[in-house]
């Protein structure tokens, strides 16, 4: 009979501890916090403490009497939520709940929800801690300051429904400050001269590199027509070679941060799913005869640290599958990126190194299988040897030029025979060795290529940039960038198109004001104190309440003159040329999650709302009477379909073109991804790459 009570957040979790712990244990989910504070007041006071009101989180009524029911029957309650902040919490408010007392061992913590893990941990319980308690308050707490004091303030001043975050605000603040750069950006010229040289039948490009030995940058076509007038029919002379090895390192493992930046740019993913997929692999996954398996370590971690056991036991399923070559002669340690109290948790890693992608793959969702491969291949490179290129650079000594030619290629593959780190364009490092080349030999150039370029921009945000770019600034922590992401689309401060962040008008007008009246919750360097201080008071050495009273001092004031001198603005909605279909009044243009949509004029009394079509400017393939534009899904993926629909049912999730296929004379569609794009035919195999200008 059972003689314990087990509580962890969800009831995945629980069905995978439940066939560990056996009979003797019950286990329990709460299905989250049970506790937080009141949606319809402060809940903070101030006066005494800054004493938190809790109140029962509603629909948690009947799960609270479960679990209350539950209690009564055993001897002992555990307490297992996640090991963080945020589960020490839930342990917290559930010990208060069912009156256990947290200065006893009922906490029970591990990072990977195996079989062998959890029972190590059920031998060494350990009390509630209420540093980790105490930083998740001062959060919540400081949280509640900006969202319930500032919000108020600008449903007032300006629209009902606004919101004003101590970590959004500040994500918001990035993506207009890199539109503003991008919209002072003035643009440079350069220019660029490419040889093209045969050597053995090997053609290889080289480069201008300057004059006179010294370096010199090409500025405009004057100074190129004087290099190309000195160096005519001049030969190609080999001046020098240099030829070395250069060794390339792995990657760490992924911590969370990491993770969805390469879930972004490898698999497309938002930072959301990403969270939610790699939720489930830790949970666990049914595998057959094996039973329930959580795959995969806590994915809510800041450190990079490997526990020795899995580190051996990644040395040896390298050995028995590469060879003795692939593993470094001591195991790879990695410096973790905060110095504070996450270093508790390990990186994500596969709980199983033999449990590798492909035996997997049949008990997997596609989704799944494609999150869980990218962390097992990651983990697996980090623990393997470093990679060995040989590298060659040669000059040529033209006239008074020299042009220079540089080549790699792979001498030993290391890591690399695994996982190769993703980057944000999107491109893939070719490796390509220069012919075999000898002092005072001569080339003749095939051909001389001037170029002009022009200096580009810095590129607007994609999720995986922003996420690097909050993580580098220390505002936030990981856990927090997939809500906040989504957050400030939902409330319209931004709009996410071609996976480009924009603010909109809406955003601007609101970081204007926070920037006027709360300076500090805008100043990166601020937020990110702000953030250390949390994990001070995680580590035990700085008092909870004496970082909300420094906040509260400042904002406060802030606060009373906000009141005094914010004007109010009244924000009118763009008209377009459409008319409402239901009631003929004026139609205009609203912000929603998805970006922006037609809204009638005439809301409340009539709520008329249509999507905003785009025009592509081609002709229906299938009923050659209506024109393809591009609409949005429900879930904010683009997609092109007929305007005379539903006259017209035509649909495609690739864009169609004005051209058709030389082969069969079907319409060619294009097809994006990672690698760049393609114009793709339907009805056969044919494919042709779309030259793009890239950012130079």
């Amino acid at each position: 009979m059972a003689d314990s009570l087990v509580i962890v957040e969800s009831p995945a979790k629980a069905k995978t501890i439940g066939k560990y712990l056996g009979s003797k244990y019950i286990v329990k989910a709460s299905m989250g916090h049970i506790r937080d504070l009141p949606k319809s007041q402060f809940g903070v006071d101030v006066e005494n403490g800054f004493n938190p009101k809790y109140i029962t989180i509603r629909g948690k009524g009947s799960v609270l009497k479960e679990l209350k029911d539950a209690s009564k029957k055993v001897k002992r309650v555990y307490l297992a939520a996640d090991p963080d902040r945020e589960g020490e919490a839930i342990a917290w408010h559930l010990a208060h709940y069912l009156e256990v007392d947290g200065t006893e061992p009922c906490r029970v913590v591990f990072n990977e929800i195996t079989k062998q893990a959890v029972k190590e941990a059920f031998k060494t319980p350990r009390q509630i801690n209420m540093d980790l308690v105490n930083a998740q308050q001062a959060r919540r707490i400081l949280d509640r300051f900006v969202g319930y004091k500032i919000s108020p303030l600008l449903w007032k001043k300006v629209k009902k429904g606004l919101s004003a975050g101590r970590v959004q605000s500040v994500t918001v603040k990035l993506i207009i400050d890199r539109e503003n750069e991008i919209d002072a950006f003035v643009p440079e010229e350069y220019w660029s001269i490419t040889a093209k040289l045969n050597h053995l039948n090997q053609t290889f490009d080289a480069k201008f590199y300057g004059l006179n030995g010294k370096k010199k940058e090409l500025n405009n076509e004057a100074e190129v027509n004087e290099v190309l007038r000195s160096i005519d029919n001049e030969s190609f002379t080999v001046s020098e070679v240099k030829e070395k090895e250069r060794l390339r390192h792995p990657s760490p493992p992924f911590i969370t941060s990491s993770l969805q930046q390469e879930a972004a740019r490898k698999l497309g993913f938002r930072a959301s799913k990403t969270m939610s997929v790699a939720q489930q692999l830790y949970e666990g996954v049914e595998l057959g005869k094996e039973g329930t398996v959580g795959l995969i370590t806590y994915m809510r971690t800041d450190s990079t640290r490997i526990s020795p056991v899995a580190q051996e036991e990644a040395r040896e399923y390298v050995t028995e599958k590469y060879g003795a070559d692939y593993i470094p002669a001591e195991p790879k340690q990695y410096t973790k990126k905060n110095s504070g109290a996450q270093d508790a948790h390990e990186a994500i890693r596969p709980t199983s190194i033999y449990r590798d992608p492909e035996t997997m793959k049949p008990f997997l969702s596609r989704d799944q299988f494609r999150l869980y491969k990218l962390i097992w291949d990651r983990f697996a490179a980090s623990q393997m040897s470093s990679a060995v290129l040989d590298t060659m650079t040669v000059d040529f000594k033209v006239g008074e030029a020299t042009f220079r030619s540089s080549g790699s290629k792979i001498k030993f593959a290391g890591f690399m025979k695994v996982y190769v780190e993703g980057n944000d364009d999107g491109t893939v490092e070719e490796y390509t060795f220069l012919p075999a080349l000898q002092k005072d030999e001569q080339l003749t150039p095939a051909d001389i290529d001037p170029k002009q370029h022009f200096t580009q921009p810095p590129p607007r945000y994609t999720e995986a940039r922003l996420v690097r770019a909050l993580e580098e600034l220390g505002i936030g922590r990981p856990s927090t960038y997939a809500p906040t992401l989504e957050t400030v689309q939902k409330r319209g401060y931004v709009a996410l198109e071609e996976k480009k962040f924009f603010p909109t008008e809406l955003g601007e007008l609101i970081n204007q004001l926070m920037e006027e009246f709360f300076p500090e919750i805008l100043n990166v360097e601020f937020t990110a104190n702000m953030e250390d201080n949390l994990d001070h008071v995680e580590e035990g050495t700085e008092d909870w309440v004496k970082v909300l009273s420094d906040f509260y001092e400042t904002f406060e004031k802030r606060l009373q003159v906000a009141e005094e001198e914010m004007k109010e603005i009244e924000i009118q909605d763009e008209v377009s040329d459409e008319l409402c279909e239901k009631c003929g009044k004026p139609l205009v243009y609203k912000m929603g999650r998805f970006g922006r949509f037609l809204a009638c004029s005439g809301f409340p009394d009539c709520r008329n709302t249509k999507p905003i079509v785009k025009d592509i400017g081609v002709e229906c393939p299938k009923c050659h009477k209506g024109k393809v534009v591009e609409r949005r899904s429900k879930k904010g993926r683009i997609f092109y379909g007929c305007d005379t629909y539903p006259e017209c049912d035509y649909v495609s999730w690739d864009k169609p073109t004005n051209k058709n296929c030389p082969n069969c004379g079907q319409g060619l569609v294009e097809k994006r991804n990672r690698n760049g794009a393609r114009l793709q035919c339907p009805g056969c195999d044919y494919s042709e790459e779309i030259v793009e200008e890239n950012d130079e």
